[in-house]
């Protein structure tokens, strides 16, 4: 991938502390089951995304929140060391870092339990103060881990400066018409974009539909990620079934889909179409996957 220019993106979005459990599977209702490692890692969407755009090379600011404690510590450091600008990181000292509970199983899938605490005391007034911020990147990349009404007058003050707009819609919850409206790139996974249609079909042609579907209601562009199958990229001129990446050392899935949307919002920040962005994304989510851990899996450009 080439870039004339460094990169801009912004994230608005979450810290969440992982602390990783892996086993065999997920224990049933009431049981108990040894586990075989423990591992504690800074991670959360937001962060995860912003820290796999700075390593491929973006110029990445993170706006969010975060607990005056030692997860909180630990965030600052990570985010400096990466090279993230944290100015418009805000501390509370009501409430603690947001921390995760991700379960990895043998196979590598994980199933995620999340306690957001600070991520939910982003404000809107917080956005405004970075709106100069916002307003100088190339895409604003957003999730839903942190306070909605933050995230939408983020999307707001993008969208009036003509800053490209990318929301991943994780975890999934019913997003408001106006917020739809602003997003120029909606990047979900197959449950979330069946909460966003109201449809779990996986055939490809009948999602092709209903990606147009959705773009009747704002977003430009629909890109849903299939796991190991890759993604499906509609715009309004085309669609097409990028190809995954064949892994066979799989490890850690936990990180894949935020290195995904880093590496897209690179992507896209360089000036590249969504096609080229999206087979590198999938390049990127390929090497994390034979990782443990988020933010230690994400790859640096080299790698890539």
């Amino acid at each position: 991938m080439i870039m004339a220019r460094v990169p801009k993106v912004v994230v608005v979005g979450s810290f969440m502390m992982d602390l990783v459990f892996r086993a065999p599977r997920r224990p049933s209702q009431g049981e108990t089951l040894a586990g075989s490692s423990f591992g504690m890692f800074p991670g959360g969407k937001g962060a995860n995304q912003a820290v796999a755009a700075a390593r491929l090379g973006a110029q990445v600011s993170m706006i969010g929140c975060l607990g005056n404690d030692d997860f909180g510590k630990k965030f600052f450091e990570l985010m400096n060391n990466e090279g993230i600008n944290t100015s418009h990181i805000v501390v509370d000292e009501s409430v603690g870092t947001g921390v995760s509970n991700p379960v990895v199983e043998d196979s590598g899938e994980n199933s995620i339990i999340i306690v957001p605490q600070a991520n939910l005391r982003l404000t809107v007034e917080h956005i405004r103060q970075s709106a100069k911020l916002i307003q100088e990147a190339d895409v604003l990349l957003l999730q839903l881990e942190s306070s909605l009404d933050a995230s939408m007058e983020a999307a707001r003050i993008a969208h009036d400066a003509g800053v490209k707009v990318v929301l991943n819609p994780a975890p999934y919850q019913e997003l408001p018409k106006d917020f739809l409206e602003i997003v120029d790139v909606i990047v979900p996974n197959e449950v979330e974009f069946g909460g966003l249609t109201g449809s779990d079909s996986d055939d490809l042609d009948e999602c092709i539909v209903l990606a147009r579907d959705l773009m009747a209601r704002g977003p430009k562009v629909v890109i849903i990620t299939l796991g190991s199958r890759g993604a499906l990229v509609v715009t309004a001129e085309q669609a097409k079934h990028v190809q995954g990446e064949a892994v066979s050392n799989v490890v850690d899935t936990t990180a894949a889909g935020d290195a995904f949307c880093g590496a897209l919002a690179f992507g896209l920040a360089s000036g590249n179409d969504p096609f080229d962005s999206v087979n590198y994304a999938n390049k990127v989510a390929a090497v994390a996957i034979t990782r443990l851990g988020a933010i230690p899996s994400l790859p640096r450009s080299n790698e890539v």
